[in-house]
């Protein structure tokens, strides 16, 4: 028989695996609590908006609280680098052990299997590609704009050729992000950038690949159905269709049933059970707790979409917007903005969900003083929109 799990139950694992059952740490955070966040949640996705900060450094924030970014900044970096950046769950940071991992993806790009916009750029401009790749190995980390012309009519995403021809080699694996100049891109070889013995190692097969990657997204998730799992690192149905009855053979994932879901879950069989969780944390649009936004309305009955492509006056709750994970709910969602110019952060509109706790506002208020000081900002600016402000007022 399927072991069966209470909405609740799930909710607590999901959060324990992801880090959110322990207390934040009280001392100086270094590499060490970068390497113990990750090996929970695999990867930090990367987005270009910084209307608050940039995506990748927001999850270590919810988790470990005021830590300096320069931890993160050197991990990425060419001295003593732990990780690399690939197309995982959208553009991100991996560690780089899992490297091997990718190359299935890598070798699919290459034959043209994937990514039909710059597939077919490669097949009508290959010789250009060539240029570029060959213009890279003799110049060392380059960025796309120093090789960039005119921008023609049109181009995948408005990109330039050369930014283009960049982007399919860093697909194809044939380039990969040596360092980050402000937010651009310096792509360089593979092998001048990361471990020899990775860069070299025979790649493993796509099925073994896919396996390993669905036992990184079970760890992380603590309780999915298939698409939470193929959805953590973008896999096809193809992908996983045969992977996952191997890992529910071989004892790594265990088959239940989580009241109101109407999909097959599956338990990693290591998975934390906390009998409570005293989270407190502003999470991130790209938070790998919340960026699977089905998952998200199953498991904490909040309905999340981003706005930022959505006319002004069509908004419900903002341009950039933040749940507040308070305890074991999702209680609130404010749109935030960091006015580093007035050295500001601006609570711009401030909604509690139904239920919310009487303590919602004040808890709410330290996070965001802490996330205040955590980005140098000198003043915290409340508005007056939403049901949450007049309390969030009070409080200040």
């Amino acid at each position: 028989m399927k072991e069966k799990l209470s909405l609740a139950a799930a909710r607590r694992i999901a959060l324990a695996a992801q880090g959110f059952a322990e207390a934040r740490p009280a001392g100086e955070i270094s590499r060490r609590h970068l390497n113990k966040v990750l090996s929970r949640i695999g990867l930090l996705q990367i987005d270009s908006v910084s209307v608050v900060v940039r995506a990748h450094y927001m999850p270590l924030f919810s988790r470990l609280g005021n830590y300096p970014r320069e931890v993160l900044d050197n991990a990425a970096g060419p001295k003593k680098r732990i990780l690399f950046e690939y197309w995982a769950h959208e553009a991100s940071f991996l560690p780089i052990e899992t490297y091997p991992l990718m190359r299935w993806r890598m070798e699919r790009a290459q034959s043209g299997e994937m990514y039909s916009g710059l597939a077919k750029f490669r097949r009508e401009r290959a010789d250009y590609i060539e240029e570029i790749f060959q213009e890279v190995s003799n110049r060392g980390p380059t960025a796309a704009s120093e090789m960039e012309g005119p921008k023609g009519p049109g181009g995948w995403w408005g990109w330039s050729d050369a930014k283009q021809a960049f982007e399919w080699l860093f697909w194809a694996g044939r380039l990969t992000a040596a360092s980050r100049r402000g937010f651009e891109r310096l792509y360089d070889l593979p092998e001048r950038v990361l471990p020899a013995e990775l860069v070299s190692a025979p790649p493993p097969s796509p099925a073994d690949a896919h396996r390993e990657l669905l036992r990184i997204s079970a760890r992380a998730l603590g309780v999915a159905t298939i698409n939470d799992l193929r959805d953590y690192f973008r896999l096809s149905p193809a992908d996983v269709k045969d992977r996952i009855g191997e890992l529910v053979e071989e004892g790594t994932l265990l088959p239940v049933r989580v009241e109101g879901w109407q999909h097959q879950a599956y338990l990693h069989t290591a998975a934390r059970m906390p009998r409570k969780v005293q989270a407190r944390a502003l999470l991130a649009p790209f938070d790998p707790l919340i960026w699977e936004r089905a998952r998200t309305e199953r498991l904490f009955n909040f309905r999340y979409r981003i706005e930022i492509y959505t006319p002004a006056h069509k908004r419900q709750y903002g341009y950039y917007v933040f749940p507040f994970l308070l305890g074991e709910r999702l209680v609130a969602r404010l749109d935030l903005k960091a006015d580093r110019a007035a050295s500001v952060l601006r609570v711009l509109a401030s909604h509690a969900e139904p239920g919310a706790s009487p303590e919602t506002a004040s808890e709410l208020l330290d996070e965001l003083r802490l996330m205040q000081e955590w980005l140098g900002l000198e003043r915290l600016e409340i508005y007056e929109k939403g049901d949450l402000a007049p309390a969030l007022l009070r409080s200040l």
